[in-house]
């Protein structure tokens, strides 16, 4: 898969898998979405959903998907699979398919994700896959798994931990901003060196939190379930 987030969330299992699998729960963390909505579906078929991620503030793109999970695994570990795809014109994402898995230990649960996706637009968006969209993507996968971790751990919900993060940035800014407005050069450098690479306060989101790169081969494998799964 060609992006990796993992994080450690010390909270119970159940509630992990309720936050993320909910989508009325897992939109209100997520930056990547907007709104995730289920379709309806047979007993026994996989999942089918909507999302839409709002891109612009009178502009949002849309796609659909299908998922499944396996809640109980003989080495209690979890996982779920999805594979969607997007037909808005204006979406540089075409499909793709990923999965999230739970892994518990003596510290909390090892919650990680895999995910990978094929531009569209040609050459031109691949190009612009590779120097906006997919560091984007990355780091706002890894800002929202740590935007949950808040949420299981502190209680602190995703609208009160976006606007921390919205005050500290912009206190961030304004010191910056003074420093090299009145402020004696040296001085004016080293604040605004502290403002751009200080860590966030310990209630505040940050991605810099989670790993970005597999631990091993195992983690990073996707699961057999997503071949399971036709294309959305």
């Amino acid at each position: 898969m060609g992006l990796y987030v993992e994080t450690r969330i010390r909270a119970g299992m159940d509630e992990l898998w309720e936050r993320s699998q909910d989508p009325a729960q897992h939109q209100r963390w997520d930056l990547r979405f907007t709104t995730i909505g289920h379709l309806p579906r047979a007993e026994g078929e996989p999942q089918r959903f909507r999302y839409a991620t709002r891109i612009l503030p009178f502009l949002c793109v849309d796609g659909t998907g299908i998922s499944a999970g396996e809640r109980h695994r003989p080495d209690g570990t979890r996982v779920s699979a999805l594979r969607f795809a997007s037909e808005h014109p204006l979406s540089l994402l075409a499909e793709g398919s990923g999965y999230w898995r739970y892994v518990p230990d003596a510290d909390g649960i090892r919650f990680l994700t895999g995910y990978d996706y094929r531009p569209r637009w040609g050459g031109f968006g691949a190009l612009a896959d590779r120097l906006v969209l997919r560091p984007l993507m990355g780091w706002a996968t890894a800002w929202s798994f740590d935007r949950l971790r808040l949420w299981c751990e502190r209680g602190t919900t995703p609208g009160r931990a976006l606007a921390r993060a919205l005050a500290e940035s912009a206190l961030r800014a304004l010191l910056s901003a003074a420093a090299l407005l009145y402020a004696p050069l040296p001085v004016a450098l080293f604040v605004l060196a502290a403002a751009l690479l200080a860590p966030p306060l310990p209630g505040t989101p940050a991605a810099r939190r989670c790993l970005r790169t597999p631990p091993g081969r195992s983690t990073a494998r996707a699961p057999r379930l997503l071949s399971t799964l036709e294309p959305s």
